[in-house]
């Protein structure tokens, strides 16, 4: 497959950025004869699970077999490769918004970048693109593809803040509830649903933060002056989800404590019934086994009150053990 033949089906977007805060979507054919002016850089938006877009980015898109390699790798995990020439390997992590999709289960997003080029590979559909292409159209997008990178990363932590926001919303609503009525059973499916969210979320957002820190203490050349600044900014803000995800971990824990004692005290409870009951009855049983046995000598077999007699004997028998567990405060 040539250049010219190159199939639009893996390519999602291309925008040519202006260098003032715009930029225009671009037809392949476009983006084959296109010649960057000064200030203007390329942005090709590609599906990773498309054969065409591996077929290109191998053999026409002059990325080097090793960064093809991560590029098109099958289970990565957020990281930060710096290559010859001033280029970079970038991959983070977005919440998964798409439809029946548990957030959790994180989307990749890899980014191969330059001075005056980025390439980023999806294999599912992410919101931080489309908020990207929609400040581009209205003229206050990225200038260079360094703001690239940083507003893709602004907006995948945007999205973040508003899960972890969701899960401590969960955690303070069942804990006011225990605090209300300390008998309350907190939900169980929601607790667990919610410690699994805040644990895979931690998964891949420590390593994002780590990113985000190299990144503003070790500056690519063709970064804007102040990239520092924001890409500090986000480590910070990645740093706050983290301890506000750790408290709300230690909350879950609690709770399903709290959860685990109301059920042992209502099982105990129960058991101290059945205690009781039996403590009732295992003399009355004895006795009636006793007077039941087939052999001669019964008390009372031929009287004609013998069954008032018994039942009388076993009625007396509970009121004195009935007395003495009062006694004895069992009861």
């Amino acid at each position: 497959m040539n250049a010219d033949k190159a199939s639009t089906v893996g390519l999602v977007h291309a925008y040519l950025l202006d260098g003032l805060g715009g930029g225009r979507p671009l037809e392949w054919e476009q983006v084959v004869s296109l010649q960057l002016e000064e200030k203007e850089s390329l942005w090709l938006h590609w599906d990773r699970s498309h054969p065409d877009t591996q077929q290109w980015l191998r053999y026409e898109s002059g990325l080097s077999q090793f960064s093809c390699d991560l590029l098109l790798e099958e289970n990565t995990r957020p990281r930060l490769l710096t290559l010859p020439d001033n280029e970079l390997l970038l991959f983070l992590r977005g919440l998964n918004l798409n439809p029946g999709a548990e957030p959790e289960d994180m989307v990749s997003l890899r980014i191969f970048a330059d001075a005056r080029r980025a390439i980023s590979l999806r294999l599912r559909p992410l919101r931080a693109t489309e908020s990207v292409i929609a400040d581009l159209h209205a003229g206050k997008g990225p200038k260079t593809s360094s703001e690239l990178l940083l507003a893709m990363a602004d907006y995948l932590t945007d999205k973040v803040e508003l899960l972890v926001t969701e899960l401590s919303e969960q955690v303070d609503e069942q804990e006011d509830l225990l605090d209300n009525d300390p008998a309350f059973t907190p939900d169980h499916g929601l607790l667990l649903q919610a410690r699994r969210r805040a644990a895979n979320l931690r998964r891949f957002l420590a390593p994002q933060r780590e990113i985000f820190a190299q990144l503003a203490r070790n500056q690519q050349p063709w970064f804007v002056e102040d990239d520092s600044d924001y890409w500090n900014e986000l480590h910070n803000r990645l740093t706050r989800y983290l301890e506000e995800l750790d408290l709300n971990r230690e909350r879950l824990s609690l709770l399903l404590e709290a959860e685990s004692r109301q059920m042992d005290i209502r099982m105990n409870r129960i058991m101290y019934r059945f205690g009781i009951i039996t403590g009732v009855f295992l003399p009355m049983s004895f006795l009636t086994g006793l007077l039941g046995i087939n052999v001669g000598g019964i008390p009372w077999a031929d009287n004609h009150y013998g069954f008032a007699i018994a039942c009388s004997i076993m009625a007396v028998l509970a009121v004195g053990q009935w007395w003495l567990f009062r006694r004895l405060k069992w009861v």
